[in-house]
């Protein structure tokens, strides 16, 4: 365990940002399952894949490359 004020501050605040990380990579994980669930040319779904990607992207849980992978595979999915 931490002993410094400012230790113990910083494993508060990773603590925080474990538990925002972890919702924003369920959504994720949700809109993903929701593609492969959706049916052909689901603009719905695919639109709210493409935002989960995109936030996951802009708070650093996936890299720029493993975006754009994940969203060319949805399109893929969902091309009518």
């Amino acid at each position: 365990m931490a002993i410094t004020t400012s230790a113990k501050k910083a494993h508060r605040a990773s603590l925080r940002k474990r538990a925002q990380n972890d919702t924003r990579r369920s959504a994720l994980r949700g809109a993903l399952k929701a593609v492969r669930t959706a049916g052909k040319g689901d603009k719905t779904a695919l639109a709210a894949a493409y935002k989960a990607i995109d936030k996951a992207l802009k708070r650093g849980l996936i890299k720029k490359n493993t975006a754009a992978r994940r969203k060319a595979k949805v399109s893929k999915l969902l091309k009518a």
